[in-house]
C-alpha cells in the first residue's frame, strides 16, 4: 500500500500516520515506526491497547477511543489508515468528519471495509457465517444482526460489534465527499503496468489498460475491488 501512497503524496515529507482500529497485534505499526514514520495507533477496545502498547514499546503511542471522536488536534496526520473499521462503528458519518478533521490538508485518509457488492463463489463475505449475506436484502441483514447479538452470537463470531455497514465504492465516495474530502481513488487507479504483480502477465497489462480507459470497465473493477479506497482532503 504504501507504494501506492507515494503516487498520491510525498512520503519523504510527509511522516504522520494514524492506524485507526489497530488491534491487539499492530505489526503493522511496528514495521512502520521503524522505518522511520511516527505513528500513532487508536483502538476503541482498552484491552488491543494495553496489548497493542506492550508490543509497539516506546516506538508508537497507542490510544483508545471510538473513530468517532478522535483525540487528536486538526490536521494532526499526513495519513490515516482505517482497516476494518468502517463497517463495525456506530455512526459512519461522523467517523468519516473525524477522519476527515484529522487529515493534513493535502493528505489522504485510506479506508478498507466490507464490501456489498463483492462475490465469492462460495458465499464467504468475511463477517457472518451466512453465505453472500453482503448480497441479503437489508432487512434481512439486520435480522441476522438482531439474531447474532441476541440469540447466536456465533453467526459473527462471537463479537460484541458485528459487521453492521456494508458499502458499495459509490457510497464510500458519497460519505467522503459529505465529510470534505476531494478526490477518490481505487486500487485500480493506483497500480501501475511496471508493478510485479502486472507487469509479468499480458493478460493484466491488457486488462489495466480497458479499465483505464473506460468509466464502464472501471465501474465493473470497482464492484469487486470497492471496499478500499484512498480519499485525498485538498491542500492548503
Amino acid at each position: 500500500m504504501l507504494t501506492y501512497l507515494g503516487r498520491l503524496i510525498d512520503l519523504d515529507q510527509h511522516r504522520r500516520i494514524l492506524m485507526v482500529g489497530c488491534g491487539p497485534a499492530p505489526t503493522p505499526i511496528r514495521v512502520l515506526a521503524e522505518r522511520g514514520f511516527k505513528v500513532t495507533g487508536l483502538d476503541v477496545e482498552e484491552s488491543f491497547v494495553a496489548a497493542a502498547q506492550l508490543l509497539v514499546g516506546d516506538l508508537a503511542t497507542i490510544v483508545a477511543a471510538p473513530a468517532e471522536a478522535i483525540p487528536a488536534d486538526d490536521g494532526s496526520f499526513d495519513i490515516v489508515w482505517c482497516e476494518s473499521v468502517l463497517e463495525h462503528v456506530d455512526a459512519p458519518h461522523r467517523a468519516l468528519a473525524e477522519l476527515f478533521r484529522v487529515t493534513a490538508p493535502g493528505g489522504v485518509t485510506i479506508i478498507s471495509t466490507t464490501n456489498r457488492l463483492a462475490f465469492s463463489p462460495t458465499g464467504d463475505n468475511g463477517e457472518f457465517a451466512v453465505r453472500f449475506f453482503n448480497w441479503l436484502p437489508g432487512v434481512v441483514r439486520e435480522s441476522y444482526v438482531f439474531e447474532h447479538l441476541h440469540r447466536r452470537p456465533d453467526l459473527a463470531h462471537f463479537t460484541p460489534r458485528p459487521a453492521v455497514h456494508w458499502f458499495t465504492f459509490a457510497r464510500l465516495c458519497a460519505l467522503g465527499r459529505d465529510a470534505g474530502f476531494a478526490h477518490f481513488f481505487g486500487l485500480v487507479d493506483l497500480i501501475s503496468a511496471d508493478d510485479p504483480s502486472v507487469r509479468g502477465s499480458r493478460f493484466r497489462q491488457l486488462a489495466l489498460r480497458l479499465i483505464r480507459s473506460s468509466p464502464w470497465l472501471r465501474a465493473l473493477a470497482l464492484t469487486q475491488t470497492g471496499g478500499t479506497i484512498i480519499m485525498r482532503r485538498r491542500g492548503a
